[in-house]
C-alpha cells in the first residue's frame, strides 16, 4: 500500500531531539548502521540509538577518526567504508554479510556539500558518487540482510533537494556549479528511498528521505566563513546567526523518527521534516518535498544513472524478483518496460544541512 505524502501528526517537531523521539523505544537486540556515524548529526545518530540498546556498526573513510569519536559508546564498532570506492563499498558489504547477521536500520547519513569539483572512480562528480551512488551500492550489496530484518532504509536528503536532477549531464562534465551538484545528489537520495521502497516492501523492507533542517556541522567544511557570514548562518565571530537553524540532536530526530518509530509501521516511500511525513512542496514557500523527488516515472532515472554510470553492479537486489544484470535495473521477468533508457520492474537550497 503506498503511503500518502502528507502529515500524520506525529507530536513531534522541529525543535524535537533525538532524545525526544527515542524515548520509551527498546532497540536491544537490533543492528543498524549508520554511515558518516562519527561526526556531526551522524555521531548523535549514533549515541543515540546505541543509548537505546541498539548494535551500531559506523563504517567511515577515516576509520581511526571515527574510532577516536565514538569511544566510549558502549556497543558501537567501526569499520572501514568510502562511498566514492566501489571495491571499499563491495569489501564492508561483504564483510557484514560473511557474519551472517540481519540489518534492522540503516541510515545512509554520510555526505559531502558544496565541494570544489572532485572526479572519483570512472570519473564520477564526487558529491553524486558519495551521496547516492556509493550509498545505492551499499544497500543493494546489503539487501539479503535488510531484507531478513525487515529494516528500514534512511537516506538523509536535503531540502536542496528541490533543484532536481540534471539528466542530461549528471556528472557535469559541461561545467560545474557545486551547489547544482549538491542538490541533484540530494535530489538522487529521495528517489532512491521512494523506488527502494516500492520495490522491496514486499521483502520486507522499507525505506524513507529525511530532512534534517539547517545544521551548524563539518558538513560546511567546503565552505568559506565569509560565505557563512553573507548567508546569515554565522556572525563575524563564527557565532550562529539564524534562529532556524537546529541543534545536532534536533537534527538528528528526523532520521531517528524514521529508523525506528512505531508511528511509521507499515509505511514507506516518504520524505520526512521536522519528525513527520512533510507535504508537497507549496509554491513560493519554504520546507515541503517536491513533486520531481518523488514522481514514480522520475526514480527511474535515479536508478538508471546509478547503473549506467561506472558499473555499479551488485549481483543481486531486492530478493530473487529484482537483479541488475549488467548496467541496467531489470524488475520481475517479463514484466517491465523502458523509460529514458532504465528498465523498470512493472510491480509496481542551499541548505547547512545533508
Amino acid at each position: 500500500m503506498t503511503t500518502l505524502q502528507h502529515k500524520i501528526g506525529s507530536g513531534f517537531g522541529a525543535r524535537s531531539t533525538a532524545d525526544d523521539v527515542l524515548s520509551g523505544i527498546d532497540l536491544s537486540g537490533s543492528t543498524a548502521i549508520v554511515t558518516g556515524g562519527y561526526s556531526g548529526l551522524g555521531l548523535e545518530t549514533t549515541r543515540a540509538l546505541a543509548d537505546a540498546g541498539a548494535r551500531v556498526i559506523v563504517p567511515a573513510r577515516r576509520r581511526a577518526a571515527a574510532q577516536k569519536a565514538v569511544k566510549g559508546i558502549d556497543g558501537v564498532a567501526t569499520d572501514d567504508l568510502d562511498l566514492s570506492d566501489l571495491e571499499s563499498v563491495h569489501g564492508f558489504a561483504d564483510r557484514f554479510l560473511a557474519t551472517g547477521r540481519t540489518i534492522d536500520i540503516v541510515i545512509n547519513n554520510a555526505g559531502v556539500m558544496a565541494c570544489p569539483e572532485t572526479r572519483v572512480g570512472p570519473g564520477w562528480e564526487a558529491q553524486f558518487a558519495t551521496n547516492h551512488l556509493g550509498h545505492y551500492a551499499l544497500i543493494n550489496r546489503l539487501w539479503p540482510a535488510i531484507a531478513r530484518g525487515g529494516a528500514r532504509v534512511v537516506a538523509v536528503s536535503s531540502g536542496a533537494h528541490g533543484m532536481g536532477m540534471h539528466w542530461d549531464d549528471p556528472h557535469f562534465e559541461r561545467g560545474y556549479d557545486r551547489w547544482e551538484a549538491y542538490g541533484q545528489a540530494k535530489a538522487a537520495n529521495v528517489l532512491f528511498a521512494v523506488e527502494l521502497d516500492a520495490l522491496g516492501r514486499d521483502a520486507g523492507g522499507r525505506a524513507f528521505a529525511v530532512h534534517p533542517g539547517s545544521i551548524l556541522t563539518p558538513l560546511q567544511r567546503h565552505l568559506a566563513k565569509a560565505e557563512m557570514v553573507d548567508a546569515g548562518w554565522i556572525d563575524e565571530q563564527g557565532n550562529p546567526a539564524d534562529p532556524t537553524f537546529k541543534t545536532p540532536g534536533q537534527g538528528a530526530a528526523t532520521q531517528l523518527w524514521a529508523a525506528t518509530s512505531p508511528q511509521l509501521a507499515g509505511m514507506g516511500g516518504v520524505y520526512c521534516e521536522d519528525c513527520d511525513i512533510a507535504e508537497p512542496a507549496a509554491e513560493g514557500t519554504e520546507g515541503g518535498v517536491h513533486a520531481h523527488a518523488t514522481d514514480p516515472e522520475r526514480e527511474v532515472g535515479a536508478v538508471e544513472h546509478a547503473g549506467q554510470n561506472g558499473g555499479v553492479e551488485p549481483a543481486q537486489v531486492l530478493g530473487d524478483e529484482f537483479v541488475l544484470a549488467g548496467e541496467v535495473l531489470v524488475g520481475r521477468a517479463g514484466e517491465y518496460r523502458r523509460r529514458r533508457g532504465a528498465v523498470r520492474g512493472a510491480s509496481t537550497h542551499r541548505s547547512a544541512a545533508a
